[in-house]
C-alpha cells in the first residue's frame, strides 16, 4: 500500500480544536470509504508541517485515533487504517462524523450572523426538498 495524502480542511476560526478537526475528519473519510482498511498515513511529523499545525496537536489526533481502534502505529513501519471496525463501533462512528459535521456547519452559520431559528428552517427546508425529490424519483 502506497502512503495516502490526506485532504484535510483546517479551519483555525472554527473554535473546534484542531485535534478534533483530524480525528473528526479521519473518521468522516474511513466512514465514506475515501480511507480503506491498510491504506498507509502520513507520519505524525509529515501531517503536521502540510498542515502548518504543532506536531503535538497531530499526535494527539492520532492517538485518539488509535484508541478507537480507527488506525494503527506500528513502529518503524507505519501507521495505518485498521480493518473495517464492527458494526456498533461503524454506527459510532458515523453519528460522531454527523455531529462533527452538523456541529462544524451550525457553528459557521452562527459566526456568519444566522439566528438559531434561521439554521433550523434553513435545515428543515432542505430535509423537505430531498424528501420530495427523492420522492418523485420513485414515482
Amino acid at each position: 500500500m502506497s502512503m495516502k495524502k490526506l485532504p484535510l480542511q483546517i479551519d483555525f476560526r472554527s473554535g473546534l480544536p484542531i485535534y478534533t478537526q483530524i480525528v473528526d475528519q479521519v473518521q468522516a473519510q474511513v466512514a465514506g470509504g475515501v480511507l480503506k482498511p491498510g491504506d498507509q498515513l502520513p507520519t505524525v511529523r509529515a501531517l503536521a508541517e502540510d498542515l502548518r499545525v504543532n506536531f503535538n496537536t497531530v499526535a494527539r489526533a492520532y492517538r485518539i485515533l488509535d484508541e478507537a481502534r480507527i488506525i494503527s502505529t506500528q513502529q518503524g513501519r507505519g501507521t495505518y487504517i485498521t480493518e473495517i471496525p464492527p458494526p456498533q463501533v461503524s454506527e459510532k462512528l458515523r453519528r460522531q462524523t454527523l455531529e462533527a459535521l452538523t456541529l462544524r456547519h451550525v457553528n459557521e452559520a452562527m459566526r456568519l450572523g444566522f439566528s438559531k431559528s434561521e439554521i433550523r428552517q434553513m435545515l428543515h427546508d432542505q430535509l423537505r426538498g430531498w424528501s420530495q425529490a427523492d420522492s418523485s424519483d420513485d414515482s
